[in-house]
């Protein structure tokens, strides 16, 4: 149970509920477009899950190894499993290679452009690991790599290609993601610029990465509230897109120039986004 415990915190197993939420929705405005048994809604789901939870797996696994030097430089990562020698590099890199294989094994099951998508999915994801050390843009790069779910969601219960839902969910995810990465990324800012790491933060300055980290949260917003003149959700959804705007707006807050104090507070609200609005979302779908 102890290495299990380890495993589950190298990956940060609970912060699943930021983009799991959004696949889950991508995949059930899909079925509303397809014929499909109780019994193959049930299978698809199954694969969805199994997929999403081993490419984020795959994903932070990935994170910790790459930066495991930097992080035992900063001391609010350094008792990260690696940096404290309670995992080695190579646990952790037959770890990322058993979640990239169970996957592509979950997106195979799911249907074939999924499969044949799923090495552009994992390139995506970790390269986001790396482009800190090329560009100002990191949070832009995990949007990108968050904005992928709904759509890949979309894509493995049978959505249609060429629709507007899955893309204005990615924008929506990506947005609130990014946005709130941004903040997260202002507290290591000094750490960053001892190590030579980039991000918005260190080129921009707190000031402008609150600015620009509420913007995206608009965005993100005005997305949601867009789904609902493509697909006929009715007012319980715009309440519910409402619930998540109150969120967001409370989540920034909490977090200003001069005091980042509460940043962790901030960051712990965003897993609630994601459940709400999809509840919300199946509410308003199954209920009228």
């Amino acid at each position: 149970m102890n290495r299990l415990s380890t495993y589950l915190s190298f990956v940060r197993f609970s912060h699943s509920v930021f983009a799991l939420p959004f696949a889950l929705t991508g995949a059930l405005l899909a079925i509303q477009q397809v014929p499909v048994t109780s019994r193959q809604v049930a299978w698809r789901v199954f694969w969805i899950v199994i997929a999403m939870m081993a490419a984020r797996s795959s994903a932070m696994g990935f994170n910790r190894l790459v930066d495991a030097q930097y992080d035992a430089r900063n001391p609010r990562t350094a008792m990260r499993e690696l940096p404290r020698g309670v995992m080695t590099r190579g646990e952790a890199s037959v770890f990322i290679v058993v979640s990239s294989l169970v996957f592509i094994g979950a997106a195979w099951q799911l249907a074939w452009i999924c499969f044949l998508l799923s090495p552009v999915a994992l390139a995506i994801v970790f390269w986001y690991s790396l482009a800190k050390r090329y560009t100002s843009y990191t949070q832009f790069f995990l949007a990108l790599a968050m904005a992928v779910a709904p759509v890949g969601g979309w894509l493995a219960a049978g959505g249609p290609i060429g629709r507007v839902e899955p893309w204005l969910l990615g924008a929506a995810i990506g947005t609130w993601v990014g946005g709130f990465d941004i903040l997260y990324a202002c507290q290591d800012l000094d750490c960053d610029r001892e190590a030579g790491l980039q991000s918005i933060p260190v080129r921009f300055g707190v000031r402008r990465s609150l600015l620009m980290s509420r913007l995206m949260h608009v965005i993100a917003v005005v997305c949601l509230a867009a789904l609902a003149a493509v697909v006929d959700l009715g007012r319980l959804y715009l309440v519910g897109v409402g619930l998540v705007a109150v969120l967001l707006v409370y989540e920034q807050s909490l977090v200003s120039e001069h005091d980042l104090s509460q940043l962790k507070r901030a960051f712990d609200l965003n897993g609630y986004v994601g459940i709400l609005y999809f509840a919300v979302t199946a509410l308003s779908i199954y209920v009228r």
